[in-house]
Protein backbone atom coordinates (compact mmCIF):
# COMPACT_ATOMS: atom_id res chain seq x y z
CA UNK A 1 0.00 0.00 0.00
CA UNK A 2 2.85 2.33 0.87
CA UNK A 3 4.52 1.73 -2.51
CA UNK A 4 1.22 2.27 -4.29
CA UNK A 5 0.66 5.53 -2.43
CA UNK A 6 4.13 6.74 -3.31
CA UNK A 7 3.59 5.89 -6.98
CA UNK A 8 0.24 7.65 -7.05
CA UNK A 9 1.75 10.70 -5.37
CA UNK A 10 4.59 10.84 -7.88
CA UNK A 11 2.20 10.37 -10.80
CA UNK A 12 -0.04 13.15 -9.48
CA UNK A 13 2.95 15.47 -9.09
CA UNK A 14 4.14 14.56 -12.57
CA UNK A 15 0.76 15.39 -14.07
CA UNK A 16 0.62 18.72 -12.30
CA UNK A 17 4.05 19.75 -13.53
CA UNK A 18 3.40 18.46 -17.04
CA UNK A 19 0.45 20.72 -17.72
CA UNK A 20 0.75 23.37 -20.40
CA UNK A 21 -1.70 25.70 -22.08
CA UNK A 22 -2.66 26.12 -25.72
CA UNK A 23 -1.97 29.55 -27.27
CA UNK A 24 -5.09 31.49 -28.33
CA UNK A 25 -7.61 29.17 -26.63
CA UNK A 26 -5.82 28.94 -23.26
CA UNK A 27 -6.97 25.34 -22.79
CA UNK A 28 -4.89 23.34 -20.31
CA UNK A 29 -3.26 20.25 -21.76
CA UNK A 30 -1.07 17.33 -20.73
CA UNK A 31 2.51 17.41 -22.04
CA UNK A 32 4.57 14.47 -20.80
CA UNK A 33 6.86 14.25 -23.83
CA UNK A 34 9.58 16.83 -24.41
CA UNK A 35 9.60 19.03 -27.49
CA UNK A 36 13.02 17.66 -28.47
CA UNK A 37 11.73 14.07 -28.50
CA UNK A 38 8.64 15.03 -30.47
CA UNK A 39 10.61 17.02 -33.03
CA UNK A 40 13.27 14.34 -33.47
CA UNK A 41 10.72 11.62 -34.15
CA UNK A 42 8.66 13.95 -36.35
CA UNK A 43 11.64 14.92 -38.50
CA UNK A 44 12.53 11.27 -39.01
CA UNK A 45 8.97 10.45 -40.11
CA UNK A 46 8.83 13.47 -42.39
CA UNK A 47 12.18 12.72 -44.04
CA UNK A 48 11.10 9.15 -44.73
CA UNK A 49 7.87 10.34 -46.32
CA UNK A 50 9.52 12.97 -48.52
CA UNK A 51 12.00 10.41 -49.85
CA UNK A 52 9.15 8.40 -51.32
CA UNK A 53 6.62 11.14 -52.12
CA UNK A 54 6.40 12.75 -55.55
CA UNK A 55 6.40 16.52 -55.43
CA UNK A 56 3.64 18.07 -57.50
CA UNK A 57 4.50 19.51 -60.90
CA UNK A 58 1.54 21.89 -60.72
CA UNK A 59 3.55 25.10 -60.45
CA UNK A 60 0.66 27.48 -59.84
CA UNK A 61 -0.87 25.38 -57.06
CA UNK A 62 2.53 24.63 -55.51
CA UNK A 63 3.37 28.33 -55.44
CA UNK A 64 -0.01 29.04 -53.86
CA UNK A 65 0.57 26.49 -51.09
CA UNK A 66 3.98 27.99 -50.33
CA UNK A 67 2.72 31.59 -50.49
CA UNK A 68 -0.30 31.11 -48.25
CA UNK A 69 1.57 28.82 -45.88
CA UNK A 70 4.43 31.26 -45.32
CA UNK A 71 2.01 34.12 -44.76
CA UNK A 72 0.10 32.20 -42.09
CA UNK A 73 3.35 31.03 -40.50
CA UNK A 74 4.61 34.62 -40.32
CA UNK A 75 1.38 35.81 -38.67
CA UNK A 76 1.54 32.88 -36.26
CA UNK A 77 5.09 33.64 -35.20
CA UNK A 78 4.26 37.34 -34.79
CA UNK A 79 1.37 36.41 -32.52
CA UNK A 80 3.46 34.01 -30.42
CA UNK A 81 6.21 36.60 -30.04
CA UNK A 82 3.76 39.32 -29.02
CA UNK A 83 1.91 37.16 -26.51
CA UNK A 84 4.63 35.69 -24.33
CA UNK A 85 5.30 32.54 -26.38
CA UNK A 86 8.54 33.63 -28.04
CA UNK A 87 10.35 30.59 -26.62
CA UNK A 88 8.16 28.38 -28.82
CA UNK A 89 9.55 29.84 -32.04
CA UNK A 90 12.63 27.59 -31.92
CA UNK A 91 10.34 24.57 -32.32
CA UNK A 92 9.19 25.57 -35.80
CA UNK A 93 10.94 25.16 -39.13
CA UNK A 94 8.07 25.61 -41.56
CA UNK A 95 7.84 23.68 -44.82
CA UNK A 96 4.84 23.58 -47.16
CA UNK A 97 4.75 20.95 -49.89
CA UNK A 98 2.18 19.98 -52.49
CA UNK A 99 2.52 16.30 -53.42
CA UNK A 100 1.01 14.20 -56.18
CA UNK A 101 -2.06 12.35 -54.95
CA UNK A 102 -5.76 12.42 -55.73
CA UNK A 103 -6.56 12.18 -52.00
CA UNK A 104 -8.51 15.10 -50.59
CA UNK A 105 -6.09 15.43 -47.73
CA UNK A 106 -3.54 17.55 -45.87
CA UNK A 107 -1.54 17.03 -42.70
CA UNK A 108 1.01 18.64 -40.44
CA UNK A 109 3.72 17.07 -38.31
CA UNK A 110 5.17 18.72 -35.19
CA UNK A 111 7.67 21.42 -36.05
CA UNK A 112 5.60 22.77 -38.94
CA UNK A 113 6.14 20.21 -41.70
CA UNK A 114 2.96 20.50 -43.76
CA UNK A 115 1.96 18.40 -46.74
CA UNK A 116 -1.02 19.11 -49.00
CA UNK A 117 -2.25 16.53 -51.49
CA UNK A 118 -3.25 17.64 -54.99
CA UNK A 119 -6.74 16.26 -54.48
CA UNK A 120 -7.62 18.99 -52.02
CA UNK A 121 -6.68 21.77 -54.46
CA UNK A 122 -9.65 20.79 -56.61
CA UNK A 123 -11.89 22.12 -53.84
CA UNK A 124 -9.92 25.33 -53.35
CA UNK A 125 -10.93 28.32 -55.48
CA UNK A 126 -8.95 31.06 -53.73
CA UNK A 127 -6.10 31.83 -51.35
CA UNK A 128 -8.74 32.36 -48.67
CA UNK A 129 -10.03 28.80 -48.99
CA UNK A 130 -6.52 27.36 -49.02
CA UNK A 131 -5.83 29.41 -45.89
CA UNK A 132 -8.63 27.46 -44.17
CA UNK A 133 -6.73 24.23 -44.79
CA UNK A 134 -3.30 25.55 -43.88
CA UNK A 135 -4.55 27.54 -40.89
CA UNK A 136 -6.11 24.35 -39.52
CA UNK A 137 -2.87 22.40 -39.97
CA UNK A 138 -0.63 25.13 -38.53
CA UNK A 139 -2.99 25.22 -35.55
CA UNK A 140 -2.36 21.52 -34.85
CA UNK A 141 1.37 22.26 -34.65
CA UNK A 142 1.02 25.38 -32.51
CA UNK A 143 -1.38 23.62 -30.12
CA UNK A 144 1.01 20.65 -29.82
CA UNK A 145 -1.80 18.18 -30.41
CA UNK A 146 0.68 15.40 -31.28
CA UNK A 147 2.46 15.96 -27.97
CA UNK A 148 -0.81 15.84 -26.08
CA UNK A 149 -2.06 12.74 -27.85
CA UNK A 150 1.21 10.93 -27.27
CA UNK A 151 1.11 11.94 -23.61
CA UNK A 152 -2.41 10.58 -23.27
CA UNK A 153 -1.42 7.29 -24.89
CA UNK A 154 1.67 6.96 -22.73
CA UNK A 155 -0.43 7.49 -19.64
CA UNK A 156 -3.05 5.00 -20.80
CA UNK A 157 -0.48 2.41 -21.83
CA UNK A 158 1.63 2.47 -18.73
CA UNK A 159 -0.81 3.57 -16.07
CA UNK A 160 0.72 3.79 -12.61
CA UNK A 161 3.98 2.34 -13.90
CA UNK A 162 4.44 5.49 -15.98
CA UNK A 163 6.86 6.73 -13.35
CA UNK A 164 9.44 4.11 -14.25
CA UNK A 165 8.89 4.67 -17.94
CA UNK A 166 9.57 8.37 -17.60
CA UNK A 167 12.78 7.71 -15.70
CA UNK A 168 14.21 5.12 -18.07
CA UNK A 169 13.61 4.09 -21.65
CA UNK A 170 11.42 7.09 -22.35
CA UNK A 171 12.77 7.74 -25.82
CA UNK A 172 12.00 4.18 -26.98
CA UNK A 173 8.45 4.47 -25.67
CA UNK A 174 8.06 7.81 -27.41
CA UNK A 175 9.23 6.38 -30.71
CA UNK A 176 6.82 3.46 -30.49
CA UNK A 177 3.78 5.57 -29.69
CA UNK A 178 4.77 8.13 -32.29
CA UNK A 179 4.19 5.48 -34.93
CA UNK A 180 0.53 5.24 -33.98
CA UNK A 181 0.02 8.97 -33.37
CA UNK A 182 1.51 10.44 -36.52
CA UNK A 183 3.26 7.56 -38.22
CA UNK A 184 3.25 8.06 -41.96
CA UNK A 185 2.11 4.49 -42.51
CA UNK A 186 -1.10 5.19 -40.62
CA UNK A 187 -4.38 6.39 -42.06
CA UNK A 188 -4.43 10.16 -41.79
CA UNK A 189 -8.04 10.62 -42.83
CA UNK A 190 -9.15 14.04 -44.02
CA UNK A 191 -6.81 16.32 -42.17
CA UNK A 192 -4.61 14.47 -39.70
CA UNK A 193 -7.03 12.86 -37.25
CA UNK A 194 -6.73 13.70 -33.60
CA UNK A 195 -9.68 13.67 -31.23
CA UNK A 196 -12.79 15.67 -31.99
CA UNK A 197 -11.65 18.09 -29.29
CA UNK A 198 -8.38 18.66 -31.12
CA UNK A 199 -10.07 18.99 -34.49
CA UNK A 200 -12.56 21.55 -33.19
CA UNK A 201 -9.77 23.47 -31.48
CA UNK A 202 -7.72 23.47 -34.69
CA UNK A 203 -10.76 24.77 -36.58
CA UNK A 204 -11.13 27.70 -34.18
CA UNK A 205 -7.41 28.46 -34.00
CA UNK A 206 -7.17 28.13 -37.77
CA UNK A 207 -9.84 30.79 -38.18
CA UNK A 208 -7.83 33.10 -35.93
CA UNK A 209 -4.51 32.42 -37.66
CA UNK A 210 -5.86 32.93 -41.18
CA UNK A 211 -7.64 36.11 -40.10
CA UNK A 212 -4.46 37.50 -38.52
CA UNK A 213 -2.68 36.70 -41.78
CA UNK A 214 -5.19 38.86 -43.64
CA UNK A 215 -7.38 36.16 -45.18
CA UNK A 216 -11.17 36.14 -45.13
CA UNK A 217 -12.39 33.66 -42.48
CA UNK A 218 -15.84 33.50 -44.11
CA UNK A 219 -14.17 31.20 -46.64
CA UNK A 220 -14.13 28.49 -43.96
CA UNK A 221 -17.88 28.02 -44.35
CA UNK A 222 -17.78 27.64 -48.12
CA UNK A 223 -14.73 25.35 -47.96
CA UNK A 224 -16.29 22.96 -45.44
CA UNK A 225 -19.55 23.00 -47.40
CA UNK A 226 -17.54 21.76 -50.38
CA UNK A 227 -15.92 19.12 -48.19
CA UNK A 228 -19.37 18.04 -47.04
CA UNK A 229 -20.61 17.72 -50.63
CA UNK A 230 -17.47 15.79 -51.54
CA UNK A 231 -17.66 13.40 -48.60
CA UNK A 232 -19.03 9.88 -48.93
CA UNK A 233 -18.58 9.01 -45.25
CA UNK A 234 -21.62 7.77 -43.36
CA UNK A 235 -19.77 7.18 -40.08
CA UNK A 236 -21.81 8.47 -37.11
CA UNK A 237 -20.15 11.45 -35.44
CA UNK A 238 -19.82 9.70 -32.09
CA UNK A 239 -17.70 7.01 -33.80
CA UNK A 240 -15.49 9.48 -35.64
CA UNK A 241 -12.33 11.33 -34.64
CA UNK A 242 -13.68 14.36 -36.47
CA UNK A 243 -16.77 16.48 -35.92
CA UNK A 244 -19.43 15.92 -38.56
CA UNK A 245 -19.39 18.46 -41.39
CA UNK A 246 -22.71 19.80 -40.14
CA UNK A 247 -21.35 20.32 -36.62
CA UNK A 248 -18.11 21.79 -37.92
CA UNK A 249 -19.86 24.33 -40.14
CA UNK A 250 -22.30 25.33 -37.39
CA UNK A 251 -19.46 25.85 -34.91
CA UNK A 252 -17.49 27.95 -37.38
CA UNK A 253 -20.50 30.12 -38.11
CA UNK A 254 -20.89 30.78 -34.39
CA UNK A 255 -17.22 31.66 -33.99
CA UNK A 256 -16.88 33.96 -37.00
CA UNK A 257 -18.31 37.19 -35.48
CA UNK A 258 -15.95 37.05 -32.49
CA UNK A 259 -12.94 36.10 -34.60
CA UNK A 260 -13.50 38.92 -37.08
CA UNK A 261 -14.12 41.47 -34.34
CA UNK A 262 -11.11 40.48 -32.24
CA UNK A 263 -8.55 39.60 -34.91
CA UNK A 264 -9.79 41.30 -38.09
CA UNK A 265 -7.50 44.29 -37.66
CA UNK A 266 -4.65 42.39 -36.01
CA UNK A 267 -2.09 43.16 -38.72
CA UNK A 268 -2.92 46.86 -38.51
CA UNK A 269 -1.98 47.11 -34.83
Amino acid sequence: MKTKSIIMTVVAAMLLTACGSVPITGRKQLNLVSDSEILSSSLSQYSSFMQTATISTQKVQSAQVTRVGKRIAAATEAYLKANGHESELKNFSWEFNLVQSNEVNAWCLPGGKIVVYEGITSLVDSDDELAVVLGHEVAHAVAKHSNERMSQQLLAQYGASAVSIFTSGKSYATQQIAQSVYGLGANYGVMQPFSRKHESEADKMGLVLMTMAGYNPDAAVTFWQKMQANSSSSTPEFMSSHPSHKTRIADIQKQLPEVKQKYGSYLKK
